[in-house]
């Protein structure tokens, strides 16, 4: 009786690691969907991914926001009306990885959601609408406070390393919303359509 309890203790030890581990970024059947649609290509993008997550997973948030800045910056940049047909579209992540391909808001959700899989809090990250001096067009990046009164972090697709805003002299900010409050908010009258449409589609889990 004594060596059945013993065994016991030492199997429900041995699986507690695993019932702590994280879920999957993009659980199986998700990713099997994945890679009917776009191809084996994809699968390896998505299991680079994971793999940069996990390791991750264990680095304070300046860690994290270099390591998912610089994993997403590798997707090339490609316009909505020539990936989607559409003059603006914010695709979920997985449409991102899976074509390889987005415009500017497409890497800010992606980092976004990969951040907060991270377990960087939501109120500290911020969808940014700038102007681009260089580019002399509108422009969206990620930006990260530490505290609500610290200067803000620059995850961008044209420059790929990550600096303060003050140093980012060829962005003019124009606005910023946070997608944690808009979703407590949801209901009131403060929204945004396209955050609101991506909300669905990642509920829906679009491809």
């Amino acid at each position: 009786m004594l060596k059945s309890k013993v065994f016991i203790l030492l199997l429900s030890l041995f699986f507690v690691p695993l019932a702590l581990a994280k879920e999957p970024y993009v659980e199986k059947p998700l990713l099997d969907k994945i890679v009917t649609k776009y191809n084996v290509f994809a699968k390896k993008r998505f299991f680079y991914l994971q793999k940069s997550l996990t390791l991750a997973n264990e680095k304070n948030d300046l860690e994290k926001l270099e390591i998912v800045n610089n994993f997403f910056n590798e997707v090339k940049y490609l316009t909505d009306i020539i990936n989607y047909k559409k003059s603006d579209y914010w695709a979920t992540p997985w449409e991102f990885l899976g074509k390889d391909r987005g415009d500017c808001e497409d890497y800010v959700i992606s980092k976004y959601f990969a951040l907060k899989y991270l377990g960087v809090e939501p109120k500290k990250l911020f969808f940014t609408y700038v102007k681009s001096t260089k580019f002399k067009a509108p422009h969206m990046v990620l930006t990260y406070f530490e505290t609500p009164k610290s200067e803000p972090l620059i995850l961008d697709n044209y420059n790929r390393k990550i600096f303060p805003a003050s140093k980012r002299k060829d962005l003019t900010p124009i606005y910023h919303f946070n997608g944690d409050v808009l979703n407590q908010i949801g209901k009131a009258k403060k929204s945004h359509k396209k955050w609101d449409q991506l909300k669905l589609n990642m509920k829906r889990k679009k491809i």
